[in-house]
């Protein structure tokens, strides 16, 4: 509901907005208490293990959703993937896994999940000349620029980097700002 609001402000009337909710889970990093989650976190570092099955499975989720809106009569390549920390990697994730032609990904404050799985080099998908605004705050503390920084690189060697925007935010931490 946060981020349909935040959109509220920006919204044109052309543009369909779908803000889907992450499942209620238990979360191994929230000493498994059941919080809104895509998949499980189980460290913030960038070696800690990562759920590879829930990663998947959320990304086949927003598959579906995709399939729908093309069964709906919008074509995938005008089809933005957007979200804000865990839904920001998640919309990277099935970006660069789908064989659903996209428009784009807006990822905020987030970071690549499973990036040791993708070749090194550019991918050979329908996606390698996608469109990537990624933006992070300069003082995030839970999910820390480093990673943000890592994950421009990777996108830079996988897709094409004249299509990469990467803004940062001085002073912002893991929220979001109206620029």
């Amino acid at each position: 509901h946060g981020w349909s609001e935040a959109l509220a402000g920006i919204k044109s009337p052309h543009v369909k907005y779908i803000c889907p909710h992450a499942p209620v889970m238990p979360v191994s990093l929230n000493m498994n208490m059941a919080m809104p989650s895509w998949f499980d976190i189980i460290g913030l570092s960038p070696d800690s293990q990562e759920d590879e099955v829930g990663i998947k499975q959320a990304a086949e989720n927003v598959k579906a959703l995709i399939d729908q809106e093309v069964k709906n009569g919008i074509p995938s390549n005008r089809i933005i993937l957007g979200g804000f920390s865990q839904g920001g990697a998640l919309s990277l994730y099935t970006a660069l896994t789908t064989q659903q032609k996209l428009a784009g990904v807006v990822a905020l404050s987030c970071w690549l999940p499973l990036r040791a799985s993708f070749p090194q080099g550019p991918i050979s998908g329908v996606n390698k000349e996608i469109a990537v605004l990624q933006c992070h705050g300069d003082c995030d503390p839970l999910v820390p620029l480093m990673f943000g920084s890592l994950t421009v690189e990777k996108l830079k060697s996988m897709i094409n980097p004249a299509n990469i925007t990467f803004r940062t935010y001085s002073g912002m931490m893991h929220s979001s700002c109206i620029e």
